[in-house]
């Protein structure tokens, strides 16, 4: 293997949900490969703060807000996209949301919404956009984060669940169907990850109690170890890879 298969040096690459925890260590990630970073959120203070930090690292990096809900954002962020940088090489689908933990028969029409519109309708639209640019240029890589409950689904977490299922299905169509443009795409699925997000789980001791038996690692992972799996996807040492959907979960679905 060529010492410089993990460089990304001369790529543009875009990520959303990256205010924060595994989005957040994906960017710094890429840009510390020599990727141009493009971070993005439904408001930009805390994708702003992590561009900064990446320029002060020295890296290359710019923030734009944007909400996946919203079908204009979406289209406005390409076309934005495509006057400033003129090609997008790497796009990593991350934002996700959460709104409603409970049982399935409690859930009404605005949580299933909100949780399908960003977390599975957002992802396909995003990944359509990006795909129509890297059709143009040649190729490009995309990769979803989905989750284990797209496998396993969580007690409590059913739309969740339900949505990173399709975001798993989402990024197998897309692999196949994009393989004739030299367009890869593949999915991690992390397991329970020391974010924000899963902060309410992991600050429960009794909740911990019943978790961590379940993973054989004994420990939540942090946003790095999910970083790391990113890396290899969009550069050149996985280039035979396309429609693999990996879990990073400490061992918890083997």
């Amino acid at each position: 293997m060529k010492k410089d298969m993990f460089s990304l040096a001369g790529r543009t690459a875009l990520v959303t949900g990256a205010s924060r925890g595994i989005g957040e260590a994906i960017a710094k990630t890429l840009a510390e490969h020599g990727a141009k970073v493009i971070l993005t959120a439904r408001r930009v203070e805390g994708p702003k703060r992590v561009a900064e930090e990446i320029v002060a690292g020295g890296g290359s990096a710019a923030a734009i807000a944007c909400h996946l809900g919203e079908m204009d954002q979406i289209g406005q962020i390409f076309d934005q996209i495509k006057s400033e940088y003129g090609k997008l090489d790497i796009l990593v689908n991350n934002a996700g949301t959460n709104p409603f933990f409970g049982d399935v028969l409690s859930v009404d029409e605005k949580a299933w919404d909100k949780t399908v519109d960003v977390n599975l309708k957002g992802y396909f639209f995003m990944s359509q956009q990006a795909a129509k640019m890297m059709k143009e240029q040649g190729g490009g890589v995309i990769v979803n984060v989905a989750s284990v409950n797209g496998i396993r689904p969580a007690p409590f977490q059913g739309i969740y669940s339900i949505t990173k299922a399709g975001i798993i299905s989402m990024t197998q169509s897309f692999a196949k169907e994009l393989a004739p443009f030299h367009i890869r795409v593949n999915a991690i699925l992390p397991g329970l990850t020391d974010t924000k997000f899963s902060a309410l789980m992991i600050q429960s001791p009794e909740i911990m109690k019943i978790i961590l038996p379940m993973i054989p690692l004994n420990r939540a992972g942090q946003p790095e170890e999910m970083a790391g799996l990113v890396l290899y996807l969009v550069s050149d040492a996985a280039s035979y890879t396309t429609g693999a959907c990996i879990p990073v979960d400490g061992g918890m679905l083997a």
